[in-house]
């Protein structure tokens, strides 16, 4: 929209004529050239003012200018040089004709003028000089070639008239400034001259005009083309912020996006990222693409809404033949244009296909398919198209798409390689977490774990392990550092952990033995990095360990620098167990201390790792108020108040370290499935007690094992009298599935399995004891052993 004009309207003869031909406008400088009143003209043809004679040539393009002979009110022929732009649709307003003649400052400038004086005419850049209405006086050659008109065609014209555009509304303002100020200014200016469809960037000086008495009589313009100092500049701004735009994390998807976002519009009206989809599944692109090639879609931009000219969609993939431009560029790891480019040899016309079709109806005039190349590999394609833009790409664009995409590249390849290694890691981490927890009798248990969202993978994990006599152990660990080598040892300390856990050391001691483990992989890992460079050679890590017994309902504990865990008993609010610390696994020297407490039923137990508490944006004392907070929300449901604490917890983004969580409400075996019984010093008592066996199985509706316990319990028992010390016990565990048999003595020698000779008399008993229980061990305590086996209970003993 014009800005209002504060000097004398009638200057200028001006009319605007729709796109349908009707008269829309009609200013008072109209009436003076034909006489014609407003009310006669507005809203009929323009052609009724035409006098007889043949009609000007339709207008082919958006200006015409040209001399009509025109019908005055009186009936006479009016003669006249007229200017003509055409407006495009605005603001909701239609298109239409700005239709112009000058009526005043046509005639020469006197000699004494003092515009005349004004400039230097004959200089090398654009010079005009405007009188004190803001109309044109004098301009010289190199302007007149700017504007395309020569200066006696257009004197006496405002600027606004003679280039029709906004920008030319704005440099009025700028004019009107200088004038009403009296000060110089600078200002830049883009604008398409004379018939080229390529803006060139201008620096207008605008400056008062004054005469000997010190009065602005007007303003002087002179301009330079700066448009290739002004494009340079704008490739170097581009490249920089692709610098700092592309890459800014390790995602490809991402990092694809980036790209485009960076290259739309600044310049291209559409572009595509397509990277090469492996065939062989390993993730690697291929040493030497061959047409056809299978491309999945990773980004796209355009500068409208929702890329209506992509016709793949983000994550799919097509295939496109040799002839093509995608293929082409991939194949010859050269860029391959749409279109011709000005002075780039070799370049032919494009070779389309029948993915192209979309891009066609939008109107895409010129193209260009940039490979993306890293570290001697061809990772995919950038595809560049213009439709908005009337310029086709030039040698110096296709340079700057180059050079971008070989920056974003490196960034892509880096994402590329880091997804690999986290993919891996995360998959070796997995496999090496278990599947799913067993079910006991002594505790319900639910876990959850997630990877670092930005981090490499690391070496948490968590386990339930079954123990003898019903007891439970649970554990949560915490490898140092990330990537495949903490996922690897991971694996080694939870099969080290179940290998202790088996011959029922206690926790601290548990602790002990995994401590020198770590020492000695630390050891190992530092040979290694002495060979490789660049391998860490330390090896670190946090344990919390723990053992259950549903039978006392006593749980004990143990910790190597893990956060301590915290206990929501029946009725009570959460807190956190009072454990010693404990120093972090692979220090060495130090020692480990046990707590015990006792848990009621239904008590819940949460174990987790640093990470789940740990942040930049708060300290930990708020994390742990946040974590006992969603777990006093507990309602019954384990699997529900997980999701709960790591909704409340962690960032919507992800954690930015690995999480383990295991939650486990504890359960109590009670006295009725427990029977205990305190065993002579006589092998010939051994008889009644098998006896009182025998009726307890009966009270427990499992006389179908009685059999298979009698044997178990007079083997273990005779050896405990034959080679054990008093005081002796025996106790039987049963739950749903399961039957324990346990002897404890004062003794401390273990029993070994050995496979006796055809003549001996004894050394099978042990055996028999394999072959008729599904597990059997010992364990040892402060005031002996205890032996045990467990026999299976199946449907029927029930």
């Amino acid at each position: 929209m014009s800005r209002v004009y504060p000097f004398d309207d009638t200057g200028t003869a001006r009319a605007v004529v729709g796109d349908d031909g009707t008269l829309v406008e009609w200013n008072e400088g109209a009436v003076r050239l034909l006489g014609h009143p407003p009310d006669a003209v507005l809203g009929r043809p323009a052609g009724a003012l035409l006098a007889a004679g043949p009609a000007p040539a339709a207008p082919a393009g958006p200006r015409w200018e040209g001399t009509v002979a025109l019908r005055h009110r009186d009936g006479r022929t009016v003669s006249v040089w007229l200017l003509a732009h055409h407006r495009p649709p605005r603001d909701g307003r239609p298109g239409d004709w700005l239709v112009v003649t000058p009526l005043a400052g046509s005639e020469p400038p006197a000699a004494d003028d003092p515009l005349a004086e004004a400039g230097l005419i004959q200089a090398p850049c654009a010079i005009a000089v405007y009188d004190d209405r803001l109309r044109l006086r004098r301009m010289n050659e190199t302007m007149a070639a700017v504007v395309g008109l020569p200066e006696e065609r257009v004197r006496g014209l405002r600027i606004a008239e003679i280039g029709g555009k906004p920008q030319t509304d704005e440099l009025e303002g700028d004019l009107l400034r200088v004038l009403t100020s009296g000060r110089p200014l600078d200002v830049q200016a883009f604008l398409r001259t004379g018939g080229e469809d390529r803006a060139h960037a201008w620096l207008v000086r605008l400056a008062p005009v004054r005469d000997r008495a010190g009065r602005v009589r007007g303003v002087s313009m002179a301009a330079h083309d700066i448009t290739d100092s002004h494009h340079a500049r704008q490739r170097l701004q581009l490249v920089n912020e692709a610098s700092v735009r592309v890459g800014t994390t390790l995602d490809v998807t991402r990092t694809a996006q980036e790209l485009a976002d960076v290259c739309v519009p600044a310049l291209a009206d559409f572009v595509t990222i397509d990277l090469l989809d492996p065939r062989d599944g390993s993730g690697e692109p291929p040493a030497r693409v061959t047409a056809p090639v299978r491309l999945r879609r990773m980004a796209q931009q355009s500068v409208l809404p929702g890329v209506p000219e992509s016709a793949v969609g983000l994550g799919r993939t097509e295939q496109y033949p040799q002839a093509s431009p995608r293929a082409d560029a991939l194949t010859t790891g050269r860029t391959v244009t749409g279109l011709p480019v000005p002075g780039a040899a070799g370049q032919g016309p494009a070779r389309h296909d029948g993915h192209g079709t979309r891009e066609r109806e939008f109107g895409v005039h010129c193209s260009m398919a940039v490979p993306i190349q890293a570290r001697g590999l061809t990772l995919g394609v950038a595809v560049l198209c213009r439709h908005r833009r009337p310029d086709a790409f030039t040698p110096d664009d296709v340079l700057l798409a180059e050079e971008i995409t070989a920056r974003a590249a490196v960034c892509i390849d880096n994402a590329r390689r880091y997804s690999r290694e986290r993919e891996t890691a995360l998959a070796l981490q997995r496999s090496l977490l278990p599947r799913s927890l067993p079910r006991t009798a002594a505790l319900e248990a639910c876990s959850r774990y997630l990877p670092a969202a930005r981090a490499g993978v690391g070496g948490d994990w968590f386990d339930v392990i079954p123990l003898s006599g019903m007891r439970v152990a649970m554990v949560v660990g915490d490898v140092v550092g990330h990537g495949i080598r903490a996922s690897a040892t991971m694996g080694r300390l939870r099969t080290a952990v179940r290998t202790l856990a088996d011959i029922d050391l206690a926790p601290d001691e548990l602790l002990t033995h995994l401590d020198d483990l770590v020492l000695r992989l630390s050891d190992e890992s530092g040979t290694a990095s002495a060979d490789e460079a660049g391998s860490p050679g330390e090896v670190g890590a946090t344990c919390l360990y723990a053992v259950y017994d549903p039978v006392s309902r006593r749980c004990t504990l143990a910790r190597a620098g893990h956060p301590p865990p915290v206990v929501l008993e029946p009725g009570g609010p959460p807190r956190a167990l009072d454990l010693p610390a404990g120093p972090p696994l692979g220090l060495g020297g130090l020692p480990f201390e046990s707590a015990e407490v006792e848990l009621p039923e239904g008590t819940v137990l949460a174990l987790y790792t640093d990470g789940l508490v740990w942040s930049r944006e708060r300290d930990p004392e708020t994390s742990r108020e946040m974590l006992h907070a969603a777990l006093g929300a507990y309602a019954g449901s384990l699997d529900e108040t997980c999701d709960r604490v790591l909704h409340a917890l962690l960032p919507y983004g992800g954690a930015p370290d690995d999480v383990a969580l295991l939650l486990a409400r504890t359960q109590v075996l009670p006295a009725s499935q427990v029977a205990t019984w305190d065993i002579p010093a006589d092998p010939a008592l051994v008889a009644p007690v098998r006896k009182q066996v025998v009726e307890q199985l009966s009270d427990w509706s499992l006389s179908e094992a009685s059999f298979t316990t009698e044997l178990v319990v007079s083997e273990l028992v005779t050896n405990a009298i034959r080679y054990g010390s008093h005081p002796i016990r025996l106790r039987l565990i049963h739950d749903a599935s399961t039957l324990t048999c346990e002897v404890f003595d004062a003794s401390h020698t273990a029993p070994h399995l050995r496979r006796a000779k055809v003549f001996d008399e004894g050394g099978r008993g042990l055996l028999l004891v394999a072959q008729l229980t599904q597990r059997w061990g010992s364990r040892h305590t402060s005031e002996g052993k205890t032996i045990w086996a467990e026999l299976p209970l199946f449907e029927q003993d029930r």
